[in-house]
């Protein structure tokens, strides 16, 4: 369902809901500690979400827009079909895609050509909640994964985090989790209301650029230096995921571009 809406000349509103009920869904389940996957079925599967769109145009050289979402996803117990090589799943549980909030704000200035050729500086601020970990439901699970694991999404107990060499493999302070995860409170769990998730993360990139450097003619040279990641944040997009693995966001990054119109 779309709804686009324009508010005079300046300002556009864009709104988006979908759902999706499927009837016999199907997943895949990882064959033990391999890569290999084999389709699994469940009974039903839910899947609804929303998108919403502002855009404020060009307004003596500011623009912006902001984008905000929402997907929530579940699947329904039993199995009904495939090969499960694990557990089996709960009467309802939420898969990694889900994520209750995510947004993306864009602001943008640009100076008049006469005085700096068009120069135009952007910031782009993107917000995520966190998806869901299926595979961390608790700290007693985390105590048996590998160090290079355990590393990976920060694991503490106490004052003492863990390091590929030296995994936590017990722990009996009270001040422990994850930098990088939000492991759920002993025996708050529920796959469906309460899962693990990602820590919610902020991320800011700064651009600027123009793409009238030099003109001659029907020959123009523009170019754009981007900042990605601009604070350097350290944070994880997934972790053990079935088919991705694990990913970390990209840390800070140059890049420039040299364009030539022509």
């Amino acid at each position: 369902m779309d709804r686009p809406r324009q508010f005079g000349a300046r300002v556009g509103l864009q709104a988006d809901y979908f759902w999706k009920f499927t009837d016999g869904a199907y997943d895949f389940n990882t064959s033990l500690n391999t890569p290999l996957n084999f389709p699994i079925q469940f009974r039903k599967a839910k899947i609804d979400g929303a998108l919403v769109r502002f855009t404020l145009n060009n307004v003596h050289g500011f623009s912006a827009f902001t984008v905000l979402g929402h997907t929530r996803s579940r699947l329904f117990s039993p199995e009904i079909g495939g090969i499960n090589f694990g557990t089996a799943y709960a009467p309802v549980a939420r898969p990694d895609h889900d994520q209750a909030f995510q947004q993306t704000t864009n602001l943008q200035y640009q100076f008049a050509e006469r005085s700096l050729r068009g120069l135009w500086v952007g910031l782009t601020w993107r917000f995520d909640s966190g998806l869901v970990v299926v595979s961390v439901p608790d700290y007693a699970t985390t105590l048996t994964l590998t160090g290079d694991e355990q590393h990976a999404i920060g694991l503490y107990c106490g004052s003492v985090f863990a390091t590929v060499a030296q995994p936590i493999e017990t722990c009996s302070s009270t001040h422990r989790g994850a930098t990088l995860i939000h492991i759920v409170p002993d025996g708050t769990y529920d796959p469906d209301t309460n899962p693990s998730r990602i820590r919610s993360r902020s991320l800011f990139d700064l651009a600027l650029g123009s793409d009238s450097l030099w003109k001659r003619d029907r020959y123009s040279l523009g170019g754009k230096l981007t900042v990605v990641n601009l604070m350097n944040k350290v944070a994880l997009y997934n972790f053990l995921s079935s088919f991705s693995g694990t990913h970390f966001v990209t840390p800070r990054t140059i890049e420039a571009q040299i364009t030539f119109h022509f």
